[in-house]
This record gives C-alpha cells, structure tokens and sequence, in this order.
C-alpha cells in the first residue's frame, strides 16, 4: 500500500528530497505523497526512506491504497524507464521490505 502524511506532520520537509520517486510535495499544511507515485521505496531500499528520516514518525501505511510487492515493484519501473530492473524474483532483500528478514 502506498503510504501517506498524517495530520501529525509537522512540516518539516525531511522528508521530501529521501523520496526516490518525487512522491512527497509540500500541501497547504502539511506534506503529502501521491499514492500514484510512491513505490514504499521496493526497488531502492528495504524500507521507507521517508519514514526513516521523520522525526514524529507521520509516514505510515494508507490502507486507502493496498498494494503488493509486484505492483509497487512495476510501478517503480514504470516511473524510472531508464533504470536497469532485475526479474522481481531476482530483487535483492535490501531493495524491498517484502523480503526484510523478521
């Protein structure tokens, strides 16, 4: 699922140049991310950068918008047309919290 801003964002802008996507934007009062865009990092990192560097922990999940490893997978190739991808089932487990050892 894609993940979003909630109201507890204190507009600090961390998180915004960690999106490997340009996903995060500044709103009226606080950051958001286009779900169509975010790719909860699968493909860069094995987690999400944004939440990584928020200071209040605002970057969480939208149940809004479920999607799976495959599908951010794509969207993320589909979004870096110049980027040389790997088969999916090749992707290593530091590219993708799907695969994070527990």
């Amino acid at each position: 699922m894609a993940t979003h801003i909630t109201e507890d964002c204190i507009n600090c802008g961390a998180c915004e140049p960690e999106c490997p996507n340009e996903a995060i934007s500044e709103g009226d009062d606080i950051y958001v991310i286009d779900p169509d865009r975010c790719t909860e990092c699968v493909g860069f990192h094995d987690y999400e950068a944004c939440q990584a560097v928020c200071p209040v922990e605002c970057c969480l999940p939208d149940p809004n918008h479920p999607e799976t490893e495959e599908e951010l997978y794509e969207k993320a190739k589909r979004l870096h047309p110049d980027k040389d991808w790997p088969p999916l089932e090749e992707l290593p487990p530091n590219l993708s919290r799907f695969r994070k050892q527990a």
